[in-house]
């Protein structure tokens, strides 16, 4: 592979790798121990507007699933999350932050409820089947905990309603934001459901037969011959513009949901029984002492962010940049930060210090980044 990447059975391919492989990747990162596909031909920039106007496939089998099925599998998914899931019903997927006992955020996946005993966990990158099963054991609950053989496929782009629907019918037409319907493929009855890592619409497929991988890229992809369909991956411009954020990248075990502004997600009333419950609302009395926010930084366009920059007022750190990159749509670096509470308001100037000694004038600005954000 021309990245240069070694890999072996510890970096595991997915069932669409050689698909991407046949259309140019150019670049793979390491998720859950699994190939994603990080770049093609195009630009960043030429894949960020091909995305906003079009539509592309995603090989996102990264994402893994920790499944949990058995009479305490609701038990189960609740003990992990703050996020209240007693309204939860079958056929509906829940952005769910999963934390331990301090309120240090474990993963933040996305919770798919396929039936009353019956949870997928879509997960960003950690062990989060270690923690759950470990959980599931010292807890001595009856439900079981596996990594099932799904493999999620993203449509994502303006036409990727038209596309899903030319495979498996107009009924994923009606599909609502966050909810997710049983299609018929290939005999299998596949979820299908309206989310993905854009904000530009779209779907995720999840495969429960890696034996179909290649047909069913195969199909999308001859599906959305005359609408421009392209091999694609989550775009740095156009997540950060969103501001969506990346687990290891924005925020690992050293944060709590509250700095990065998940306080919706969350559940302090004390009626909802999870791990990590007094932790998280001990603070929350006392509020969180950092924010994620965004930046509007000055200059010409940034270098890669591989490592955190700081964000200074004076001489004082106030927080640090942990992703960032020229956005054509506000002609400006866009970036993503924690920021102390005492300069977390949009509107304060602070200093980006880069790797290289140059400093930068930059904003702070709320999340998703809007066109207000940058007007002087």
């Amino acid at each position: 592979m021309s990245s240069g990447l070694v890999t072996s059975r510890r970096n595991r391919r997915t069932p669409y790798t050689e698909c991407v492989e046949s259309l140019g990747v150019s670049g793979f990162s390491i998720v859950n121990h699994t190939l994603l596909p990080k770049s093609f031909a195009r630009s960043v920039e030429e894949d960020y507007w091909h995305l906003k106007e079009h539509v592309q496939l995603w090989d996102v089998g990264c994402q893994r699933q920790v499944e949990l099925r058995g009479p305490d599998a609701a038990l189960l998914a609740q003990k992990m999350t703050p996020r209240d899931l007693s309204a939860m019903t079958p056929g509906q997927c829940y952005y769910t932050p999963v934390i331990d006992n301090h309120a240090g955020l474990l993963n933040d996946p996305v919770l798919l409820k396929r039936a009353s005993d019956w949870f997928w966990f879509s997960i960003a990158d950690s062990d989060l089947l270690l923690w759950a099963e470990a959980l599931a054991l010292g807890m001595n609950l009856d439900v079981e905990v596996r990594e099932p053989d799904v493999w999620p496929l993203a449509v994502q782009g303006p036409r990727a309603e038209d596309l899903v629907a030319r495979v498996f019918g107009d009924g994923v037409r009606s599909v609502r934001y966050f909810s997710f319907l049983e299609c018929d493929f290939h005999s299998r009855q596949l979820v299908v459901a309206r989310s993905g890592y854009s904000k530009q619409g779209g779907y995720e497929i999840y495969l429960d037969d890696s034996a179909l991988g290649i047909t069913l890229w195969d199909t999308l992809w001859e599906a959305g011959a005359d609408l421009q369909v392209a091999p694609g991956c989550p775009n740095l411009i156009e997540r950060i513009e969103a501001g969506l954020l990346s687990y290891g990248n924005e925020m690992t075990r050293e944060n709590n949901p509250l700095e990065i502004n998940l306080d919706r997600f969350c559940h302090l009333e004390g009626e909802i029984d999870y791990i990590g419950r007094s932790a998280l609302e001990a603070i929350a009395a006392q509020g969180p002492s950092q924010r994620m926010r965004g930046l509007l930084i000055d200059g010409t366009p940034c270098p890669p962010c591989g490592k955190p920059w700081p964000v200074l007022v004076g001489d004082i750190k106030v927080g640090q940049v942990t992703s960032a990159i020229w956005s054509p749509a506000f002609r400006q670096n866009v970036g993503l930060s924690l920021i102390d509470k005492d300069h977390w308001n949009p509107g304060t100037p602070v200093t980006v210090l880069l790797p290289d000694g140059h400093e930068l004038g930059a904003v702070i600005t709320s999340l998703p980044f809007t066109v207000s954000s940058s007007t002087p």
